[in-house]
């Protein structure tokens, strides 16, 4: 009897360390904001997938295949011959007024994340107004067990979330806060 649980206890005890040689685990990150105008004047607005452009990072913006799935785009940040990412749609539901998409290439310098996928979606929201939510799914830019810290979990998360937040504050800026 003793053999035996000296034989669970050291199956047991390789256990975390499986865990562990998986690699790195999907992070996420979501914004929201609430706006003051409707749902179909905001979905007006960026509701296309060509013309991110409404997004203070991007400088300017090329595309081809319009919002069928498959389409792409090509974001330039900052300024004329700043870094790039390319974008492909995923999915697109101008009814539901969301849409989905993907990064197909992107420096991890630039955004320091892999396999990134994302949704910008819009909804009413109680009382008037409407409410977008931008949420994303992605992994660190570092795939290894010991990233530089410019690559690991944290960064990709505060990259992506200040994306999005630097989004929704322009959108904010644009149509208002309910009750300003």
């Amino acid at each position: 009897m003793r053999r035996k649980l000296l034989k669970l206890a050291a199956v047991l005890a390789l256990v975390p360390g499986l865990a562990l040689a998986e690699g790195p685990s999907r992070q996420s990150a979501t914004v929201t904001a609430d706006l003051a105008a409707g749902p179909d004047e905001v979905w007006a607005y960026i509701g296309d997938f060509q013309d991110l452009t409404w997004h203070p990072a991007v400088f300017s913006q090329t595309g081809a295949g319009g919002n069928d799935i498959g389409a792409t785009r090509r974001l330039v940040l900052g300024e004329a011959g700043g870094p790039t990412i390319d974008e492909v749609l995923d999915g697109y539901d101008a009814g539901k007024m969301n849409y989905s998409y993907r990064i197909a290439e992107v420096a991890v310098e630039t955004l320091p994340v892999t396999n990134y996928a994302s949704r910008l979606t819009v909804m009413p929201r109680d009382g008037g107004g409407s409410t977008v939510e931008w949420s994303g799914a992605f992994d660190r830019g570092d795939p290894g067990n010991d990233p530089p810290a410019e690559l690991n979990d944290a960064a990709a998360v505060a990259a992506v979330t200040g994306i999005y937040k630097a989004g929704m504050g322009a959108l904010v800026e644009r149509f208002g806060a309910p009750g300003t």
